[in-house]
């Protein structure tokens, strides 16, 4: 049995989805989410904070009710705690002990360094569901973790050469937080190892129009250092500079203090 808590919810047997109410997704989704008992009494607060706590429980045990008639076990429930069923496998689980692993430095990532992590790692947590404190927190928690993992992602990748896969997690990075500068970092210098140079300064000049628009601020030092120091200003090459203006007089005038004479021969005058 899987549930999926990234980009929706849903809870599946052997590929085919099972049908559960609405209250009773909220409380497998917390549970899942603690990943540990909870008592009896702390679930119901987190769940109904805006009602008394005999109301909570009388709520607590209608989703509890609803849960069974899924016809599966989802739910431990003892008469002091709750715990989600052990057997069934929570896809945020897996996402976020691979993301832990890629900021782990200390080890080697290759066998999660998969389209199957760039996806998890590019959803968000129950997205639809913000209008409740307790998935705010998790939806914030796991956007941070995932982010950060995206970016570590696409330098590993970046680092034996996979470019076109490092591109790919550098954009989801981007399209997470297109505010955030280490995520364009990250993604200009995989175009820049893989000899994109065009496409990298493209990604610094949208950089630093969504900050100037945005935020009013200038990319920092950092990644301004990336391109060359004129390109990310005036989006196109460096200006010539203005031609000096040569001034000709009748032959026999002589000229005044200070005139330039050096003009080459041939010069046609104004």
């Amino acid at each position: 049995m899987t549930l999926r808590l990234l980009k929706s919810f849903a809870l599946s047997v052997d590929h085919k989805r099972v049908p559960i109410s609405s209250s009773a997704q909220r409380l497998l989704a917390f549970l899942a989410l603690q990943n540990t008992p909870r008592s009896r009494t702390y679930v119901a607060g987190m769940l109904w904070p805006d009602v008394t706590a005999s109301r909570a429980n009388a709520n607590l045990r209608s989703s509890l009710w609803r849960a069974s008639r899924t016809g599966h076990q989802v739910i431990d429930a003892s008469t002091q705690e709750l715990a989600i069923c052990k057997h069934i496998d929570v896809d945020i689980h897996a996402a976020a002990t691979r993301a832990h692993q890629l900021l782990d430095m200390s080890r080697s990532c290759d066998d999660i360094l998969t389209a199957r992590t760039r996806e998890d790692l590019s959803a968000d947590l129950l997205p639809e569901w913000s209008e409740n404190e307790w998935v705010l927190v998790e939806q914030e928690q796991y956007h941070e973790l995932r982010l950060y993992a995206l970016e570590a992602m696409t330098e590993r990748l970046t680092a034996v050469g996979r470019h076109g896969e490092a591109v790919a997690a550098g954009l989801a990075a981007v399209r997470a937080e297109p505010l955030r500068e280490s995520a364009h970092r990250v993604l200009i210098n995989a175009h820049l190892a893989a000899g994109n140079r065009g496409a990298a300064l493209r990604q610094y000049q949208q950089c630093r129009r969504v900050l100037l628009d945005e935020l009013g601020l200038e990319p920092s030092p950092t990644l301004r250092n990336l391109v060359p120091p004129h390109a990310g200003h005036s989006g196109g090459a460096t200006p010539e500079p203005p031609a000096r203006r040569i001034v000709c007089r009748p032959a026999g005038d002589a000229p005044a203090q200070g005139t330039d004479t050096s003009a080459p021969a041939g010069t046609v005058p104004a």
